[in-house]
């Protein structure tokens, strides 16, 4: 089993962008009778993505063996790909699994950018990402100091996933969007954090809706609207939360999804 990089930062794949488009089109066409490396070779020989040069595809079967565990932990969303499951649902299922490797973009959305944002930030330039960036170092989590130039490449990269993934809009200057998590998006990440935390309350509170720049008081309010439209079923009771869910797994939930 290869070793996680769960706590690995990299300024290759954050410069590189999100590839959403790439990824769903990639996982569109998976082959589970083939291992990761032989359909990544599969990709590189045959461009089945149409991608505009050599540099570019090699780019991004790069970046995808760096970001996913297709015949493993991803599986299901590769499965919601091949069954042409919206992009609009998609994507924020993409976001969770991308996160899951990238932790510079994790930390980014779920403390830096949702810090701003609760604060009440209006408007983000690359430069404000600059100290938080440089502290990266400090803390630990990069070997030496990053140059200017690679400083301003992983801003402005940062806050380009950002706009992609629907979280901000804009260009030169970035300003928050007003961004909602489609009802079947939400259900399949409390199905994924439930399997990750195993108890009602750690989903509610866990620091991954901060990826989608929601507070716990909306998610528990959303969870509540889903217990009267009778979608789940959550009970609280002081600091007790009960949460059941309709599937067992997001893998179970995303063939329900399936249309």
């Amino acid at each position: 089993m290869s070793q996680s990089r769960a706590s690995v930062v990299s300024s290759f794949t954050i410069i590189k962008g999100s590839m959403i488009e790439e990824t769903y089109a990639v996982f569109r066409d998976w082959d589970f009778e083939c291992s990761r490396e032989e359909n990544l070779r599969r990709l590189r020989d045959e461009n089945w993505i149409g991608a505009s040069s050599a540099n570019w595809l090699r780019d991004v079967c790069w970046v995808l063996n760096r970001r996913y565990a297709p015949n493993g932990r991803d599986r299901a969303l590769v499965n919601l790909a091949k069954s042409h499951v919206s992009m609009d649902v998609w994507k924020p299922l993409l976001l969770w699994h991308m996160t899951r490797d990238e932790f510079l973009v994790r930390d980014f959305l779920s403390n830096w950018l949702f810090k701003e944002y609760e604060d009440g930030a209006f408007r983000i330039r690359t430069e404000d990402l600059h100290p938080y960036l440089r502290e990266l170092h400090t803390r630990g989590l990069v070997e030496e100091e990053w140059k200017d130039s690679t400083l301003k490449r992983v801003a402005s990269g940062l806050l380009r996933m950002a706009v992609d993934f629907g979280l901000m809009r804009g260009t030169t200057v970035r300003e928050f969007a007003s961004y909602h998590l489609p009802e079947p998006s939400f259900l399949y990440l409390l199905h994924a954090m439930y399997e990750v935390h195993g108890n009602g309350r750690d989903v509610v509170h866990s620091p991954d809706w901060r990826l989608y720049l929601m507070t716990t008081s909306e998610v528990e309010r959303e969870i509540y609207r889903l217990h009267q439209f009778r979608r789940l079923r959550f009970e609280v009771a002081g600091s007790l939360m009960e949460l059941s869910l309709p599937c067992e797994s997001a893998g179970a939930f995303a063939e329900e999804m399936v249309p």
